[in-house]
This record gives structure tokens, C-alpha cells and sequence, in this order.
């Protein structure tokens, strides 16, 4: 009787000991990306940075409610924008547009400010060329007198990435994925690790341009309205820094071209919980430069 009692003993021992751990906390979301609408210096090829504050032209205006109609049936939860007034209409008439947006505030971020170009700001492209040339650099790696280079425009990006997962996840809290998201893989490692709504966003991207690209098993969803060399750094840093996962059969040379004039980029980001705060997990790119609503203008670019 005692050998018994013994063996239950340690076998009750055994179950009391044993701790579950506890489940990792995630959070998914989409961002999407939208350039402003065209300006007059855009049209006539002169530089804007952060000192030329100019309002949208009739072209940038038409582009503005095009992007709008396209991405009217979003429901976006949290809408950051530059503070500069090319972006603030364009966010502004995406916003009128919008079916679910209309009590959504627009929170003014600076961080997501264009490039500043320094001396080379109002004066023609051609001028930044020239004097890139004159520097044995290339024109996109060439900062002017003044100017940002394009590490302080990336540690801009970063600083908005945290202050963009602070708020998410300070509106929207954390969610518990099941067992079969638990593993995901740190930011820098493969797509695997995305949650189970990640995953089924993945696989839901048709050829066809749908504005819910990617969305799909995904509920909470932020816009950004910034500004064309800002949202390539920003591409290039979650791509190239972020090991962000691409589309299959994607084009390095349309990834990272040029932003059209209110083109759409999308981003799927997963965050866990670690003891500095919330980190990126994963990352996937659904698509970027979209301009499928501009096909119908005759002024697209």
C-alpha cells in the first residue's frame, strides 16, 4: 500500500509541476501606403522636399478622388498622414470618399514628411542631376547641400514604424492566435511564422487589382499618405532590412521604381510581444506602385 500511494503521490507531484507556457501574443494588420496626388511641380519636374508646400493641381485632385473611389470600401481603423498639404488633401479627399471613414481622424505625423532636398528644393530635377553628376555620385544617392541623406529618411521610416505599432496595438490590443501561428519567425526570417490570418491574406491576392488585396482574414487596417521618396526608402527598408516576403513573381525593378502619383503600396505586419515592447515578426509585401484607378484619367502621371 505504501509503494502505491508512493506512485500516486509522484505522479500527482509530476501534473502539479507542470506549467503551461503561455501563448505568444500577436497582432496583424495591414498598411497601405498611398503617395499624394500631383502637384504643379510635379508636372513641371521641380523638386518640393519639405520646403515647398504646395496644394494638389486639377490633375492631383482627379487622381485624389479616383484613389478614393478605389479604396472606398476599406474600412480603415487608423489614418496617418505627412503633414504637408499635398498629402493632407489627398488624405482628406480619400477620406470623403471612403463609405466606413467618416468619424476616422487624421492623425498629422511629421515623420512621414518627403525627403528634404535642401538647396536643390524648387529648382528643376534636372539641377539635382547635374549636380550629383558634378559629385561622381548617382542622382538617387546624392544628398545636397542641406538635405536628408537616405539613412536619415530611413531612421525617420523607423521611428514612424514604432509610434505606428505603439497606437495599433494601444487601440486594438493584442489577440491570441492558435497553436498553429504560436511560431512565428522573427522579422529577418521567412514568411512561415506569419498568424493564421497572415497566412490566409497570402493566399487570397488575385492578378486582377482588387482594392482588398491581401486583406482578407485581416481585421484592423492603417493608410499612410506620404510622399514618393520617402515611400521607396520606406519599401526599401522593409524589404532589404526587414526581409519583408514578396509576391511571387514580383520584379525587383517595379518594387523598387518610383511611386506614381497616388500609387497604392500594401504591407501585411505581424508584432509579438517581447520585453522592450512590440517587434515586428513578419512582414509581406501584397503589392506596390498600384495605379489601377488611374487608367481612366488622361493625366496619370
Amino acid at each position: 500500500m505504501t509503494y502505491t500511494a508512493t506512485l500516486r503521490n509522484r505522479s500527482q507531484t509530476r501534473k502539479l509541476g507542470r506549467t503551461r507556457e503561455p501563448r505568444l501574443k500577436m497582432f496583424t494588420f495591414s498598411l497601405t501606403l498611398v503617395r499624394h496626388g500631383e502637384t504643379q511641380y510635379n508636372k513641371d519636374k521641380l523638386l518640393q522636399g519639405q520646403g515647398v508646400d504646395t496644394h494638389l493641381s486639377d490633375t492631383g485632385l482627379q487622381q485624389a478622388e479616383a484613389v478614393g473611389r478605389y479604396l472606398r470600401e476599406i474600412t480603415f481603423n487608423n489614418v496617418f498622414v505627412s503633414n504637408l498639404q499635398r498629402a493632407i488633401q489627398t488624405a482628406e479627399i480619400i477620406l470623403r470618399n471612403n463609405t466606413h471613414c467618416s468619424g476616422t481622424e487624421m492623425v498629422l505625423e511629421p515623420l512621414l514628411r518627403e525627403r528634404g532636398f535642401g538647396v536643390a528644393e524648387g529648382r528643376p530635377k534636372e539641377d539635382l542631376k547635374n549636380m550629383a553628376n558634378a559629385a561622381g555620385q548617382s542622382c538617387r544617392d546624392y544628398t545636397p547641400p542641406g538635405g536628408e541623406t537616405l539613412d536619415q529618411v530611413r531612421l525617420r521610416f523607423k521611428k514612424f514604424l514604432k509610434v505606428l505599432f505603439k497606437q495599433m496595438l494601444d487601440e486594438h490590443g493584442w489577440s491570441r492566435p492558435d497553436a498553429s501561428a504560436s511560431g512565428a519567425s522573427g522579422a529577418g526570417g521567412s514568411a512561415s511564422g506569419t498568424t493564421a490570418a497572415a497566412a490566409a491574406a497570402a493566399s487570397d491576392v488575385t492578378l486582377g487589382g482588387s482594392a482588398d488585396d491581401g486583406l482578407q482574414g485581416v481585421s484592423v487596417h492603417a493608410l499612410a499618405v506620404s510622399h514618393g521618396a520617402y515611400i521607396r526608402v520606406a519599401i526599401k527598408h522593409l524589404v532589404e532590412d526587414l526581409n519583408c516576403s514578396l509576391p511571387a513573381g514580383v520584379k525587383m525593378s517595379h518594387l523598387f521604381s518610383p511611386c506614381p502619383n497616388t500609387g497604392v503600396n500594401r504591407f501585411i505586419l505581424t508584432l509579438r510581444q517581447s520585453e522592450s515592447g512590440p517587434v515586428l515578426s513578419a512582414a509581406r509585401c501584397v503589392f506596390t506602385n498600384r495605379k489601377d484607378h488611374l487608367v481612366n484619367l488622361t493625366a496619370a502621371e
